[in-house]
């Protein structure tokens, strides 16, 4: 069946009241007897998340210890809060909060760990009112942070690693990101090869959109990103980044997480905290081949990066009143 045959239409609508109760697990990823009640809600859809006369930011937080940002520095339900106000503050349209590491090498951790880290960053963000993002490959955390109202699951396996997750996405209606990884986390950077970068990741991404249609996600909640630093070497990422235009063909917005890269640490010789310019830099080259939202740590400058680069390209309202 084509993309055509199989398209759903899912107007944007109010997600049903819910109940739910929430396990809260101590420290150690071991059940406590302690359970939280979670009141019925009502959760407007983002829409505005769906508006493409401008690029969106992405705001990036990281719930994992070993993250090189910001991993562990926000423990205290207060200190989640603030740095959540902050990341809206600066500019971001949306949060995307992971609770299990990706970076090259990691293990993954188990489904109770997942969500000892993952629940009080959630009620944080979301207690500002700043649309949410749950960087997660597992169903059950996916539809828990769905429960809670998060209003995307940014799944790196794009659909791959757990059998449900397709289920849980199409249910919620909610957005939904389809990543490129060649291998897992654990195995991604061990010489990663292509016939070539684009056109290989160009036909995973039209595979597992179909996939996501087959199982009806609707198409206008899908969303693409090609999955810079994700099993590929730098070369590889390069040469993406030159021809990122070309993913527009497929029909989905797309996403661009290449911030404080090690491609960009490759190119500079920079460590993690000194690649703010390359990532500006990458940032703008992106916005000018069609990328619909950016991910990124420093949310302020990325924020005015992104602005700028639309008020060139005379896209949405970038233009202030100064």
């Amino acid at each position: 069946m084509t993309r055509r045959a199989l398209r759903l239409e899912m107007p944007c609508r109010i997600w049903p009241e819910f109940f739910s109760r929430l396990v809260t697990l101590s420290g150690g990823g071991r059940e406590s007897d302690t359970y939280k009640e979670y009141v019925p809600v009502k959760h407007a859809f983002p829409t505005q998340l769906l508006d493409k006369t401008r690029t969106r930011v992405m705001g990036i937080f990281n719930a994992t210890p070993d993250s090189f940002f910001d991993g562990g520095h926000y423990r205290e339900e207060a200190e989640m809060r603030t740095r959540m106000r902050r990341i809206m503050e600066e500019g971001a349209d949306i949060v995307d909060i992971g609770a299990e590491s990706s970076r090259p090498d990691a293990s993954p951790v188990s489904l109770e760990e997942e969500l000892r880290r993952a629940i009080p960053a959630w009620e944080a963000a979301l207690s500002t009112g700043m649309p949410v993002s749950v960087d997660t490959c597992k169903a059950a955390v996916a539809r828990r942070a769905l429960q809670m109202g998060a209003a995307m699951i940014n799944d790196i396996s794009a659909l791959r690693h757990d059998a449900e997750m397709r289920e849980v996405v199409a249910e919620f209606g909610c957005l939904c990101v389809l990543m490129h990884m060649q291998g897992t986390p654990k195995t991604m950077q061990v010489s990663p090869v292509y016939k070539d970068v684009v056109s290989d990741v160009y036909d995973f991404l039209a595979r597992r959109i179909e996939f996501a249609l087959q199982g009806g996600i609707a198409e206008d909640r899908i969303w693409i990103d090609p999955g810079f630093g994700f099993g590929k070497t730098v070369e590889h990422n390069l040469e993406l980044l030159r021809r990122l235009d070309i993913f527009q063909g497929l029909g989905c917005p797309i996403v661009m997480g290449t911030s404080d890269k090690s491609m960009i640490g490759a190119v500079l010789g920079a460590p993690p905290d000194d690649r703010q310019e390359g990532t500006a830099a990458t940032v703008a080259i992106g916005i000018t081949r069609g990328v619909h939202c950016v991910r990124v740590h420093d949310v302020k400058v990325m924020a005015r990066v992104v602005r700028m680069c639309d008020a060139v390209l005379d896209k949405g309202s970038a233009v202030g009143t100064e």
